[in-house]
């Protein structure tokens, strides 16, 4: 059973560093000044940042795991420089339920499930 937590305080930097490798640049990413005037009032995480994050703990915990399908859903904002709790538990028929959430509220930033081979 795969049962996973870690902690993860994202940057501007990790935030920039993807839209390059990605090729999305939006600005709700990538420009503070911009975001300033969002209802976010800062740059907010690519929704794939993060999964990647998951997908990375995953492969630590078993480099030989394979990915067969995925949904997901970015109900709130990550934001920069805010912590967040990245949770992956398999469940009894064997899908793996992933969650990461704000530290400081609670507030669910990516809800999911992915089928997995081993």
């Amino acid at each position: 059973m795969i049962d996973l937590e870690e902690h993860w305080t994202p940057t501007q930097a990790e935030f920039d560093a993807f839209a390059e490798v990605s090729g999305d640049g939006n600005a709700i990413h990538v420009d503070p000044g911009f975001c300033a005037k969002t209802a976010f009032g800062q740059t907010v995480s690519h929704g794939m940042l993060i999964y990647s994050k998951l997908w990375g703990m995953l492969k630590r915990h078993d480099a030989g795991i394979s990915q067969v399908s995925q949904s997901l859903m970015f109900p709130n904002p990550a934001f920069a420089g805010e912590e967040l709790r990245l949770r992956i538990a398999e469940d009894a028929s064997g899908r793996v339920k992933m969650l990461v959430t704000r530290v400081a509220d609670g507030a669910e930033c990516l809800v999911g499930e992915a089928e997995i081979r081993c």
